[in-house]
């Protein structure tokens, strides 16, 4: 059975954003039985609920950007078949 919320729904947020991006989320969205009203609507809710963004926003430390230039140009790279050789690799 489907939450129902019955919130009277008076007000109107427009918003503009990549078409690129919005055809990915609306995807996504799709996939998880939500509309991007609703999905706007938990977001908000979630935003009121721990009075901030409901998800760590961080600027990446110089390490972490040397990491992800290396990782993009496959640098620095080790590829395992399963996790069980990761862990071997890392001596886990």
């Amino acid at each position: 059975m489907a939450y129902q919320c019955n919130l009277i729904k008076n007000s109107t947020i427009n918003a503009r954003i990549d078409a690129g991006l919005k055809k990915d989320v609306e995807r996504v969205f799709n996939r998880l039985g939500l509309t991007m009203s609703e999905a706007i609507t938990l977001y908000l809710s979630q935003v009121k609920l721990t009075n901030g963004i409901p998800f760590a926003i961080k600027i990446p430390n110089e390490t972490t950007l040397k990491v992800f230039e290396e990782t993009d140009k496959n640098k620095n790279v080790t590829k395992a078949k399963n996790i069980r050789e990761i862990f071997e690799k890392v001596d886990f």
